[in-house]
């Protein structure tokens, strides 16, 4: 546990990690998109800011340098550059852009009188009432540690690696299982910060509700341009409720961050050009906008969004390509060229890092057509790969696999949400039609075209769960993954959802005439809304914010002193067991032949972990399957304990794997032992010749 003193100099430095890198965002955002304003504004600040923390932890790990102090240095320094030398664009008249960030909220919430409208009031229940459920399921993990299996498995230690070494650009290999190590990392890169911050994990089983709560500000601005924020919410709110997104909760997943990123893309882009009948001032340089701004945040949102997670990348594809579809014609290039670089730069180091380790920035793929790609010669390991797309002709399946599967991950309804999604997306998608035969000469992206454009974004990617490897996984005809994967499925069905609520109104015609040019709802708020604009709200975070430092102590401290104390989370007793006395040791070198291995790491995360195996051509890493080469790797890695496991209890096999046998050979002594895993105590050379 960590005392008063250490807990409050980790909460100063995330404090000042996370204000200076806001600082840097509110300028650049200011200068990009000058005329945004309330929750949009913050929202898309939050998207640089991010990105700017992202990036500092690239450019440090990159060389080995990703530690504490200079990731702080680096990042207060990128805060006051950006408050410094950003340049302010200026109105026709030369006076500054209106300074629009102190609108805290958005004013048409809160209606004309002294009470928000009744729509409002329903969707700020609805979605309390899921950020209630998610933090429920979250506060589970403070007695018991993360306990999801990606989050042991690659996740964790994916995370404790970049903490431990500092380095993001050299693979960390893990369990042989679906080339795991070349995956993409943002999402890790915020828990890494915050064991850097406390020497400890103990934000990491909060930071997804914290990605919840944004995806929620994102439904609330897809909605917002349209005037049905409030439904678009709710309806938002109920998507990301549903039970297969429940395993995000106090877990290191990193689904709920890609789905916050493509949302945030997808609301920036409608609040640049959207609206119902919205007589629109253009955002270019002529009206005091940054031109290409809008193109270069949406850009980086789809980017941050794949350099998330891979089924992220078609849809953040068809988001930068769609986004020169429909800008006007004379501006289609420079809007791809920004929105593709602005990607490039959110996500694309981990590719760029995969090329240079493997040959190919996607070495699951050999083959483009008879073009021959280099990447490792292995089997993927894992759960046998099979797509949904493969079985929806086979009704045995849907009959034993598909249809329990969608009810138990989208609730016994799922026919209604999944309709009315589709609904969404293709009545969106509908607005495509005839919008190129008109307005050729048009001087920014039609609200029409945006819509069709939000659309094709959630059908791709619905389209890229149809297809994925993983979304049916397991032995043919018994797709055991199935249910697992609808959690790709599911930003398509927060963003159909989200949708519906604006296409409607959009298709139509519903809701009279829509903002007036300067953007805002309500000309004259009323007195709630002005006090709750102002200082109302700042001070509220405030008084939130110490309540939350205050009330941070003594749950890190429950959290530290339960975290794997008493772990029952796998099928193998012995796994458990082992897990259980990690927690204790400190400093550590500990070889294991686990996948799920992130608890071997400590309390403290000083336990250097690694599975033994040998690497292969072209970034490839294979277990050691024979006892010379085994026992080879034990005695050159300088190893003090090894614990040799298989994942589960196997009914037919001996109780214990060949591993133990030969590790026992060896001279290694036991200090556990309980099927199917031995811990051994390594305190004298390996002998190799053991194996003889």
């Amino acid at each position: 546990m960590l005392d008063l003193g250490r807990y409050l100099l980790g909460v100063l430095e995330i404090l000042l990690l996370g204000g200076f890198a806001w600082l840097g965002g509110v300028n650049l955002r200011r200068w990009l998109l000058p005329r945004f304003e309330g929750a949009p504004a913050h929202l898309a600040t939050s998207v640089i800011a991010l990105a700017l923390l992202i990036w500092a932890a690239e450019l440090l790990g990159s060389f080995g340098w990703l530690e504490p102090m200079p990731y702080l240095v680096l990042i207060t320094a990128i805060g006051l550059g950006c408050w410094k030398f950003t340049p302010k664009w200026l109105e026709g008249d030369g006076s500054p852009s209106p300074d629009t960030s102190r609108q805290w909220l958005d004013v048409e919430c809160l209606g004309r009188g002294s009470r928000p409208p009744l729509p409002t009031v329903m969707a700020l229940l609805i979605s309390g009432a899921a950020v209630v459920g998610f933090a429920l399921e979250a506060k589970s993990k403070l007695s018991t540690g993360m306990t999801g299996f990606d989050s042991t498995w690659y996740h964790g230690p994916f995370a404790a690696g970049f903490f431990q070494s500092g380095d993001t650009w050299d693979l960390h290999f893990i369990a042989p299982q679906f080339l795991a190590w070349f995956y993409p990392a943002n999402g890790e890169i915020f828990h890494a910060a915050g064991m850097l911050a406390f020497g400890r994990d103990v934000l990491s089983p909060l930071l997804n509700l914290g990605w919840f709560v944004g995806c929620l500000v994102a439904c609330w601005c897809i909605g917002r341009p349209f005037r049905v924020a409030p439904w678009s919410l709710a309806l938002g709110a109920i998507a990301l409720s549903v039970p297969v997104l429940a395993d995000q909760a106090g877990e290191a997943r990193n689904d709920i961050v890609g789905v916050f990123f493509l949302l945030a893309g997808v609301a920036v882009m409608v609040n640049a050009w959207g609206g119902v009948g919205r007589s629109e001032k253009r955002l270019d340089r002529e009206e005091g906008g940054a031109g290409v701004g809008p193109f270069l945040v949406v850009g980086l949102a789809a980017g941050l969004a794949a350099g998330t997670k891979l089924n992220f990348l078609l849809p953040a594809a068809v988001l930068v390509a769609g986004l020169a579809l429909v800008a006007p014609r004379g501006d289609r290039g420079r809007a791809f060229i920004a929105a593709a670089l602005a990607a490039l730069a959110g996500g694309g180091y981990w590719y760029l890092r995969n090329l240079v380790h493997s040959g190919n920035p996607l070495p699951w793929i050999h083959h483009l057509g008879p073009i021959d790609l280099s990447a490792p010669e292995q089997a993927l390991g894992g759960r046998e790969a099979h797509s949904v797309l493969g079985y929806l002709g086979d009704g045995s399946v849907w009959s034993d696999w598909f249809l329990p599967g969608l009810q138990n991950g989208l609730w016994f309804f799922w026919p209604l949400l999944l309709a009315a999604a589709l609904a969404g997306l293709v009545l969106a998608l509908l607005q495509f039609r005839g919008s190129f035969r008109t307005d050729s000469d048009r001087k920014e992206p039609r609200n029409d075209l945006t819509l069709g454009m939000a659309g094709l974004v959630g059908l791709a990617t619905a389209l890229a769960w149809l297809i994925a490897p993983t979304s049916a996984s397991g032995p043919e005809g018994m797709p055991r993954g199935f249910e697992s994967g609808l959690r790709y499925l599911a930003p398509a069905l927060v963003l159909g959802l989200g949708l519906l609520s604006a296409v409607l109104p959009a298709r139509f015609r519903l809701g009279g005439k829509g903002h007036p040019p300067n953007g805002r709802i309500l000309k004259s708020p009323s007195p709630l809304a002005r006090r709750l604009s102002g200082r109302g709200v700042p001070l509220a975070a405030l008084a939130g914010l110490l309540l939350a430092i205050a009330i941070g102590y003594p749950v890190q401290r429950h959290y530290l002193e339960s975290r794997y104390e008493d772990p029952s989370f796998t099928s193998a007793p012995g796994l458990n067991a082992a897990f259980a006395w990690a927690r204790d040791v400190s400093g550590a070198r500990i070889a294991t032949t686990s996948t799920r291995q992130y608890p071997l790491f400590g309390t403290d995360l000083s336990n250097h972990v690694q599975y033994l195996g040998t690497e292969q051509p072209h970034g490839g890493f294979e277990a050691a399957e024979a006892c010379p080469t085994y026992l080879r790797l034990l005695d050159e890695g300088d190893y003090d304990y090894v614990v040799v496991t298989r994942d589960r209890e196997e009914p037919g096999k001996p109780p214990y794997p060949p591993t133990a046998r030969w590790t026992k050979a060896a001279g290694a002594k036991i200090i556990l032992k309980e099927p199917p895993t031995v811990v051994f105590e390594l305190n004298k050379p390996v002998r190799p010749s053991a194996c003889r």
